[in-house]
């Protein structure tokens, strides 16, 4: 996986280097030898804190690169030249995939490659974004939105919640989450999930109660777990507790156990030998059928499909691990 990361002058050392470390952890961690990133510009590299930006290829990387990365977009706004409008087309004419992260989203518009589509930006710039091309579809409850061959993210830190996405759509849940616990960053946070925006905060009481809530249903995720019994264990009333969940979480307690129990899925699906009748009663859901649906939704692919592409056959080799791994009531049993 070759990947060009546009640098631009301005840019904060954030933006830069959010790509470069999720990526460039792959590779340190041996999960991914031949994952290269470079970065690359039209002009001389200056970050808005002062450093100068040594190094730095020239646009033929384009024609090198497997995926391109817009990390952000420079303020004032500006319309992207005709020149980086024209090579971006390009790219994206013959399949390499364009990703615009938080304000890079701007420049991926620009280049007319969200023209009708939905997109996501910093919830701050999100009515410009909306004003510049009115033709596209806003999102402002999600993190990223990936079409398969254009992306855009939320803002600042959403940027590596989509790289790590990135890292699990071609090399697997289990790197993803190897890679996002080394760099000690939340590998829970999917797409679906709503970038925190200015609003009222939650009262720090409820805030905790909802953390603990959150902790104590991820050991639980074989069993029922209604809004009403979780609810409960954070001694709330319903509809106080759906209020501070959305508060703290930016979704639903069922869209968020949901994702949780996919999540859980694609692991095991990765990294054990277990069936997918097992799979589906160890992460809570009632039936395969209903298990093979939502997963299918969710990721454009069956069950099988998907262990096909990414699973560590030394474990799935295991004799025996079905039996020994899940408990009663399907209960999940690390080991």
């Amino acid at each position: 996986m070759r990947i060009a990361v546009y640098a631009f002058d301005s840019i904060t050392m954030f933006h830069l280097a959010a790509p470069l470390m999720v990526f460039g952890e792959v590779g340190r961690l041996g999960l991914a030898p031949d994952w290269e990133t470079r970065l690359w510009s039209d002009r001389a590299v200056r970050t808005v804190e002062g450093y100068s930006v040594g190094d730095v290829a020239g646009p033929r990387t384009l024609d090198w690169a497997d995926i391109v990365i817009i990390p952000s977009w420079p303020l004032p706004l500006s319309p992207i030249s005709e020149s980086l409008r024209a090579k971006l087309c390009r790219a994206h004419a013959r399949g390499t995939p364009i990703v615009g992260l938080c304000l890079g989203a701007f420049a991926v518009a620009d280049a007319g490659l969200l023209h009708g589509r939905s997109a996501v930006t910093h919830w701050e710039m999100m009515p410009a974004l909306a004003k510049n091309h009115p033709s596209i579809r806003l999102d402002e409850s999600v993190l990223y939105i990936d079409h398969g061959d254009v992306m855009t993210s939320a803002g600042t830190v959403s940027s590596v919640d989509a790289c790590l996405h990135l890292v699990r759509k071609h090399l697997g849940s289990a790197v993803a989450t190897r890679v996002a616990r080394n760099l000690v960053v939340a590998p829970h946070r999917e797409g679906g999930q709503a970038q925190y925006i200015e609003r009222p905060l939650a009262e720090p009481a409820g805030d905790t109660a909802v953390a603990d809530v959150l902790e104590w249903a991820l050991g639980r995720l074989d069993e029922p777990l209604s809004v009403d019994r979780l609810a409960g264990q954070a001694r709330m009333s319903r509809r106080n507790f759906i209020r501070q969940f959305r508060l703290v979480t930016g979704t639903t307690p069922a869209r968020w156990i949901l994702q949780q129990r996919l999540s859980e899925a694609r692991v095991l699906l990765e990294t054990t030998g277990w069936s997918i009748d097992a799979i589906a009663l160890a992460c809570g859901f009632g039936s395969t059928v209903t298990f093979r649906q939502n997963f299918t939704s969710a990721f454009a692919t069956a069950p099988s499909a998907y262990r096909k592409q990414f699973a560590d056959h030394s474990h799935n080799d295991r004799v025996g691990e079905t039996a020994t791994s899940v408990g009663s009531g399907g209960r999940i049993r690390r080991g």
